[in-house]
């Protein structure tokens, strides 16, 4: 379907306008991890929003968008799934060390800034209660555009991604990453050769 704006057209499901729907790059991949991505409202028109082309990815993926979440049991107590919070921290485990649990995670997953992430878990007390879990240091972004506060700052989609392939290392969840990485594209084109060598190039260090 499409959703008409005073400025252009846009894909109703990728919500990105109509001449750079990203759709026919979306997969729809199977997990036995089942992703909770809680999206912060001011995310939602952000030009990014991988969350939602997570949400669009992943047959086990649900996306809720909310600062704070009621009745969040139901969310996070799911049956036959063991529930964690993919968040740094001190107290975060790795991700490599759930390889071999016999019970899958469902891994909730705070979409936003890192202020607005924190406060996702700071206006939900039972999310924030949950064991945390961090991916292995050392991953970069593939963003080029913009230099994030942490060198190893991520996009939802690419944590996500790094996340179930600790998980799962047998399944190959990198086509995934195949919409966001038309994004960055795009941009670049959008942007012009000249201005992103001069101003971006050396983001790719």
């Amino acid at each position: 379907m499409i959703v008409e704006t005073k400025t252009r057209q846009r894909c109703e499901r990728c919500t990105r306008p109509l001449a750079h729907c990203l759709c026919s790059l979306i997969v729809n991949l199977p997990s036995r991890t089942r992703v909770l991505l809680i999206q912060h409202p001011d995310e939602v028109k952000h030009a990014l929003n991988t969350a939602r082309l997570v949400a669009l990815g992943l047959q086990n993926a649900q996306l809720v968008v909310a600062e704070t979440i009621e009745n969040i049991e139901r969310y996070i107590q799911q049956p036959g799934y063991r529930a964690c919070v993919l968040f740094p921290g001190e107290q975060a485990q790795e991700l490599s060390s759930y390889q071999d649990n016999q019970q899958p995670l469902l891994l909730i997953v705070p979409d936003g800034t890192w202020r607005k992430a924190r406060k996702i878990l700071h206006c939900n007390p039972l999310l924030a209660a949950l064991p945390r879990v961090a991916l292995t240091p050392g991953f970069s972004s593939r963003y080029r555009l913009r230099k994030a506060p942490d060198a190893q700052a991520l996009a939802t989609i690419e944590a996500v991604t790094y996340a179930l392939t600790a998980l799962e290392p047998e399944v190959d969840f990198s086509p995934l990453l195949r919409p966001f990485d038309a994004l960055i594209e795009g941009q670049i084109a959008a942007m012009g050769t000249e201005v992103y060598q001069r101003n971006h190039v050396d983001l790719k260090r």
